[in-house]
């Protein structure tokens, strides 16, 4: 009892002195004011801890969300880079594919071709070895013959322009190994070295590639 009252006196004494008469009759009720505020003070910490303890897990968890973030940035980023180098391997395939085709278009004929420059070498020579002061009406059957022989040569280089096919007639043309093949090399008087002098067998290009060099003969210094 004497303990209730001293608590009492420290809580009431100081901001009350009078109604430290009156209060005196009820000290219990004194001491459980004096409890009761003590409890709201430390439920006010208690509170204020737990907000403070709330205000820390939202800064934890956004760390943990902005690591992810940075995380799922660079895997989209890598997942992006590797779907734009699949596109650009792809339209190269694409490219190349298209390619191939359109020079199997150009140039799948060239074996066909070079086996008709043959029958085109053959007509040449034919037309050639006719001697042409014997081409005259007395002789019919060889003129006809003759120019038989020089409809179809004709006839036959068209077909060979329709198709790509051009002939390689370089007398006189500086020589190209891209397009010619010395069969010999010889001075001659009133030409210029490196030109080509003499065709021995006319080349051929196909769309502009060099399908058969032609065979000729180089003027070098004398």
């Amino acid at each position: 009892m004497a303990a209730v009252a001293q608590c009492v006196r420290s809580a009431v004494r100081p901001r009350y002195p009078l109604l430290s008469f009156s209060l005196r009759t009820s000290p219990r009720l004194l001491c459980v004011a004096t409890q009761q505020k003590n409890t709201g003070q430390n439920l006010e910490e208690d509170q204020s801890q737990s907000q403070n303890e709330q205000k820390v897990e939202p800064s934890s968890a956004e760390k943990i969300l902005t690591e992810e973030k940075a995380k799922l940035e660079e895997q989209l980023k890598e997942v992006t880079d590797k779907y734009k180098r699949a596109l650009a391997d792809a339209e190269n395939v694409r490219q190349r594919s298209q390619k191939l085709v359109e020079e199997a278009k150009l140039y799948g004929i060239q074996s066909f071709c070079k086996d008709l420059l043959e029958v085109a070498d053959i007509l040449e020579k034919a037309t050639e070895s006719v001697p042409k002061e014997e081409i005259k009406d007395e002789n019919p059957h060889l003129k006809s013959l003759y120019e038989g022989l020089v409809m179809t040569e004709l006839q036959i280089q068209k077909v060979f322009k329709k198709h790509g096919l051009l002939r390689l007639d370089p007398v006189g043309a500086k020589f190209d190994p891209y397009e010619h093949e010395a069969l010999f090399h010889a001075p001659m008087e009133g030409k210029e070295p490196g030109t080509i002098a003499l065709v021995s067998k006319i080349g051929y290009k196909l769309h502009g590639r060099t399908l058969r060099p032609a065979l000729v003969g180089v003027v070098k210094d004398a």
